[in-house]
Protein backbone atom coordinates (compact mmCIF):
# COMPACT_ATOMS: atom_id res chain seq x y z
CA UNK A 1 0.00 0.00 0.00
CA UNK A 2 1.56 3.35 -1.02
CA UNK A 3 2.29 5.85 1.73
CA UNK A 4 0.33 9.08 1.96
CA UNK A 5 1.92 11.97 0.04
CA UNK A 6 3.89 14.50 2.07
CA UNK A 7 3.08 18.22 1.90
CA UNK A 8 4.29 19.78 -1.35
CA UNK A 9 7.60 21.63 -1.11
CA UNK A 10 6.42 25.19 -0.53
CA UNK A 11 9.70 26.94 -1.32
CA UNK A 12 11.21 27.22 -4.79
CA UNK A 13 14.91 26.40 -5.11
CA UNK A 14 17.39 29.08 -3.91
CA UNK A 15 14.75 31.00 -1.99
CA UNK A 16 15.42 34.07 0.10
CA UNK A 17 13.09 34.14 3.10
CA UNK A 18 12.67 37.43 4.96
CA UNK A 19 11.64 37.80 8.59
CA UNK A 20 8.69 39.95 9.65
CA UNK A 21 8.99 40.39 13.42
CA UNK A 22 5.66 41.66 14.71
CA UNK A 23 5.71 44.07 17.64
CA UNK A 24 5.28 42.89 21.23
CA UNK A 25 1.86 41.28 21.40
CA UNK A 26 -0.77 41.77 24.12
CA UNK A 27 0.32 40.07 27.36
CA UNK A 28 4.05 40.20 26.45
CA UNK A 29 6.37 42.02 28.91
CA UNK A 30 7.35 44.67 26.34
CA UNK A 31 3.82 45.23 25.02
CA UNK A 32 3.35 48.99 24.58
CA UNK A 33 -0.41 49.12 24.31
CA UNK A 34 -0.42 49.26 20.52
CA UNK A 35 -3.54 48.14 18.73
CA UNK A 36 -3.43 44.92 16.78
CA UNK A 37 -4.40 46.99 13.74
CA UNK A 38 -1.18 49.00 14.02
CA UNK A 39 0.77 45.73 14.16
CA UNK A 40 -1.06 44.55 11.07
CA UNK A 41 -0.12 47.74 9.23
CA UNK A 42 3.56 47.42 10.18
CA UNK A 43 3.66 43.77 9.14
CA UNK A 44 2.00 44.59 5.81
CA UNK A 45 4.46 47.41 5.15
CA UNK A 46 7.42 45.08 5.73
CA UNK A 47 5.85 42.27 3.71
CA UNK A 48 5.42 44.63 0.76
CA UNK A 49 9.07 45.68 0.96
CA UNK A 50 10.18 42.05 0.86
CA UNK A 51 7.81 41.25 -2.00
CA UNK A 52 8.87 44.26 -4.05
CA UNK A 53 12.54 43.43 -3.53
CA UNK A 54 11.94 39.96 -4.96
CA UNK A 55 12.07 37.73 -1.87
CA UNK A 56 10.32 34.44 -2.51
CA UNK A 57 9.04 33.92 1.03
CA UNK A 58 8.70 35.39 4.50
CA UNK A 59 8.11 34.20 8.05
CA UNK A 60 5.89 36.09 10.49
CA UNK A 61 7.28 35.65 14.00
CA UNK A 62 6.62 37.08 17.48
CA UNK A 63 10.30 37.54 18.38
CA UNK A 64 9.53 40.75 20.31
CA UNK A 65 7.61 38.73 22.91
CA UNK A 66 10.82 38.05 24.89
CA UNK A 67 11.46 36.75 27.46
CA UNK A 68 9.69 33.72 26.06
CA UNK A 69 7.50 31.17 27.75
CA UNK A 70 6.83 27.71 26.43
CA UNK A 71 3.42 26.88 25.02
CA UNK A 72 0.52 26.57 25.33
CA UNK A 73 0.33 30.31 24.75
CA UNK A 74 -2.00 33.07 25.83
CA UNK A 75 -5.05 33.19 23.51
CA UNK A 76 -4.27 36.89 22.96
CA UNK A 77 -1.04 35.86 21.23
CA UNK A 78 -2.67 33.26 19.02
CA UNK A 79 -5.58 35.49 18.04
CA UNK A 80 -3.35 38.49 17.25
CA UNK A 81 -0.94 36.36 15.21
CA UNK A 82 -3.84 34.81 13.32
CA UNK A 83 -5.13 38.21 12.29
CA UNK A 84 -1.67 39.51 11.34
CA UNK A 85 -0.70 36.42 9.34
CA UNK A 86 -4.08 36.35 7.65
CA UNK A 87 -3.68 39.94 6.47
CA UNK A 88 -0.14 39.24 5.25
CA UNK A 89 -1.28 36.17 3.29
CA UNK A 90 -4.11 38.18 1.76
CA UNK A 91 -1.68 40.95 0.74
CA UNK A 92 1.31 39.01 -0.61
CA UNK A 93 0.31 35.34 -0.60
CA UNK A 94 -0.09 35.16 -4.37
CA UNK A 95 3.48 36.34 -4.94
CA UNK A 96 5.24 34.91 -1.86
CA UNK A 97 5.19 31.85 0.34
CA UNK A 98 4.22 32.79 3.90
CA UNK A 99 5.32 30.90 7.00
CA UNK A 100 4.70 31.23 10.75
CA UNK A 101 6.64 30.77 13.95
CA UNK A 102 5.30 31.26 17.48
CA UNK A 103 7.96 31.45 20.21
CA UNK A 104 8.55 29.43 22.27
CA UNK A 105 7.28 25.90 21.68
CA UNK A 106 4.29 27.36 19.92
CA UNK A 107 4.27 24.81 17.11
CA UNK A 108 0.64 23.79 17.67
CA UNK A 109 -0.47 27.42 17.69
CA UNK A 110 1.60 28.08 14.55
CA UNK A 111 0.02 25.08 12.84
CA UNK A 112 -3.47 26.31 13.68
CA UNK A 113 -2.62 29.83 12.50
CA UNK A 114 -1.21 28.54 9.22
CA UNK A 115 -4.23 26.32 8.65
CA UNK A 116 -6.67 29.17 9.30
CA UNK A 117 -4.85 31.73 7.16
CA UNK A 118 -3.42 29.80 4.22
CA UNK A 119 0.22 30.05 5.30
CA UNK A 120 2.31 27.26 3.78
CA UNK A 121 4.87 26.28 6.42
CA UNK A 122 5.84 26.60 10.07
CA UNK A 123 9.22 26.81 11.78
CA UNK A 124 9.51 24.48 14.76
CA UNK A 125 11.82 24.31 17.76
CA UNK A 126 12.56 21.10 19.63
CA UNK A 127 11.18 18.93 16.86
CA UNK A 128 13.46 16.05 17.82
CA UNK A 129 15.60 15.54 20.93
CA UNK A 130 15.79 17.82 23.98
CA UNK A 131 17.93 20.83 24.80
CA UNK A 132 18.27 23.66 27.32
CA UNK A 133 17.28 27.03 25.90
CA UNK A 134 17.38 30.46 27.51
CA UNK A 135 13.74 29.94 28.44
CA UNK A 136 14.59 26.68 30.24
CA UNK A 137 14.58 22.96 29.61
CA UNK A 138 12.77 21.88 26.46
CA UNK A 139 12.51 18.23 27.33
CA UNK A 140 9.81 16.92 24.99
CA UNK A 141 10.23 16.50 21.26
CA UNK A 142 7.28 18.01 19.40
CA UNK A 143 7.31 15.80 16.29
CA UNK A 144 4.81 13.15 17.41
CA UNK A 145 2.02 15.41 18.70
CA UNK A 146 2.58 17.98 15.95
CA UNK A 147 2.32 15.62 13.00
CA UNK A 148 -0.73 13.96 14.52
CA UNK A 149 -2.33 17.39 14.88
CA UNK A 150 -1.42 18.20 11.29
CA UNK A 151 -3.02 14.97 10.10
CA UNK A 152 -6.15 15.56 12.18
CA UNK A 153 -6.89 18.93 10.58
CA UNK A 154 -6.27 17.73 7.04
CA UNK A 155 -3.03 19.68 6.56
CA UNK A 156 -0.69 16.75 6.03
CA UNK A 157 -0.71 16.53 2.24
CA UNK A 158 -2.15 17.89 -0.97
CA UNK A 159 -2.80 21.54 -1.75
CA UNK A 160 -3.67 22.29 1.88
CA UNK A 161 -0.44 20.75 3.16
CA UNK A 162 1.56 22.74 5.72
CA UNK A 163 5.28 21.95 5.71
CA UNK A 164 7.26 21.63 8.94
CA UNK A 165 10.79 23.05 8.98
CA UNK A 166 12.69 21.97 12.08
CA UNK A 167 15.66 23.64 13.75
CA UNK A 168 18.60 21.37 14.53
CA UNK A 169 21.03 22.50 17.24
CA UNK A 170 18.76 25.48 17.80
CA UNK A 171 20.39 28.84 18.51
CA UNK A 172 20.18 30.43 21.98
CA UNK A 173 20.53 26.99 23.55
CA UNK A 174 22.90 24.49 25.10
CA UNK A 175 23.00 21.06 23.53
CA UNK A 176 25.02 19.26 26.17
CA UNK A 177 22.16 16.79 26.62
CA UNK A 178 22.78 15.55 23.09
CA UNK A 179 26.53 16.10 23.24
CA UNK A 180 27.18 12.53 22.13
CA UNK A 181 25.33 13.17 18.88
CA UNK A 182 26.74 14.96 15.87
CA UNK A 183 24.79 17.23 13.55
CA UNK A 184 24.40 14.35 11.11
CA UNK A 185 22.64 12.35 13.85
CA UNK A 186 20.27 15.23 14.57
CA UNK A 187 19.45 15.68 10.90
CA UNK A 188 18.86 11.94 10.61
CA UNK A 189 16.50 12.13 13.59
CA UNK A 190 14.52 14.93 11.95
CA UNK A 191 14.28 12.92 8.73
CA UNK A 192 13.28 9.74 10.57
CA UNK A 193 10.52 11.72 12.29
CA UNK A 194 9.26 13.05 8.93
CA UNK A 195 10.30 16.71 9.00
CA UNK A 196 9.94 18.44 5.65
CA UNK A 197 13.09 20.46 6.16
CA UNK A 198 15.87 21.26 8.63
CA UNK A 199 17.20 24.68 9.65
CA UNK A 200 20.89 25.21 10.46
CA UNK A 201 21.90 28.27 12.50
CA UNK A 202 24.73 29.86 14.42
CA UNK A 203 24.69 29.98 18.21
CA UNK A 204 22.73 33.25 18.51
CA UNK A 205 20.64 35.60 16.39
CA UNK A 206 22.78 37.24 13.73
CA UNK A 207 25.66 34.75 14.04
CA UNK A 208 26.52 32.95 10.79
CA UNK A 209 26.02 29.22 10.48
CA UNK A 210 29.17 27.17 10.03
CA UNK A 211 29.51 26.24 6.36
CA UNK A 212 30.58 22.73 7.29
CA UNK A 213 27.35 22.32 9.27
CA UNK A 214 25.31 23.35 6.25
CA UNK A 215 27.25 20.88 4.10
CA UNK A 216 26.64 18.13 6.66
CA UNK A 217 22.93 18.88 6.72
CA UNK A 218 22.82 18.68 2.92
CA UNK A 219 24.67 15.37 2.89
CA UNK A 220 22.28 13.75 5.36
CA UNK A 221 19.02 15.49 4.40
CA UNK A 222 17.65 12.56 2.34
CA UNK A 223 15.52 14.89 0.25
CA UNK A 224 14.47 17.29 3.01
CA UNK A 225 14.69 21.03 2.35
CA UNK A 226 17.85 22.52 3.91
CA UNK A 227 17.57 26.07 5.22
CA UNK A 228 20.07 28.39 6.87
CA UNK A 229 18.48 30.41 9.64
CA UNK A 230 20.87 33.02 11.04
CA UNK A 231 23.62 35.46 10.19
CA UNK A 232 23.22 35.51 6.42
CA UNK A 233 25.02 38.42 4.74
CA UNK A 234 25.22 39.25 1.02
CA UNK A 235 28.75 37.83 0.84
CA UNK A 236 27.52 34.46 2.08
CA UNK A 237 24.57 34.01 -0.25
CA UNK A 238 26.29 32.32 -3.17
CA UNK A 239 28.52 30.01 -1.06
CA UNK A 240 25.56 28.96 1.10
CA UNK A 241 23.47 28.14 -1.94
CA UNK A 242 26.04 25.47 -2.80
CA UNK A 243 24.39 23.42 -0.03
CA UNK A 244 21.20 25.15 1.10
CA UNK A 245 17.82 25.35 -0.63
CA UNK A 246 16.71 28.51 1.20
CA UNK A 247 18.20 31.26 3.36
CA UNK A 248 16.21 32.85 6.18
CA UNK A 249 17.32 36.46 6.66
CA UNK A 250 16.31 38.53 9.66
CA UNK A 251 19.06 40.82 10.95
CA UNK A 252 20.93 42.00 7.85
CA UNK A 253 17.83 43.29 6.04
CA UNK A 254 16.78 45.45 8.99
CA UNK A 255 17.80 49.09 9.43
CA UNK A 256 21.46 49.12 10.45
CA UNK A 257 21.52 45.33 10.31
CA UNK A 258 19.85 45.13 13.75
CA UNK A 259 17.14 42.49 14.17
CA UNK A 260 14.70 44.62 16.20
CA UNK A 261 14.57 47.48 13.68
CA UNK A 262 12.13 47.74 10.74
CA UNK A 263 12.88 46.06 7.42
CA UNK A 264 15.02 48.30 5.19
CA UNK A 265 14.09 48.42 1.49
CA UNK A 266 17.58 49.26 0.24
CA UNK A 267 19.20 46.47 2.24
CA UNK A 268 16.61 44.02 0.87
CA UNK A 269 17.48 45.07 -2.67
CA UNK A 270 21.20 44.69 -1.93
CA UNK A 271 20.59 41.21 -0.58
CA UNK A 272 18.73 40.22 -3.74
CA UNK A 273 21.53 41.53 -5.96
CA UNK A 274 24.02 39.30 -4.13
CA UNK A 275 22.32 36.22 -5.52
Amino acid sequence: MPSAPLPPRPLPPRSLVGMVHVGPLPSAPHYRGESVQSMVEQALAEARILRDAGFEALIVENMHDRPYVNGPHDPAVTSAMTRIVGEVVEEVGKQMVVGVQVLSRGELEALAIAHATGARFIRVENYVFAHVADEGLLQHASAGPLLRARRSIGAADGRSGIAVFADVQKKHASHAITGDLGLADLVHGAHFFSADGVIVTGMVTGQPADMSDVATARKHAHGMTVLVGSGVTPEQVKPLFEYADALIIGSWIKQGGVWDKPVDAERCKAMMKSR
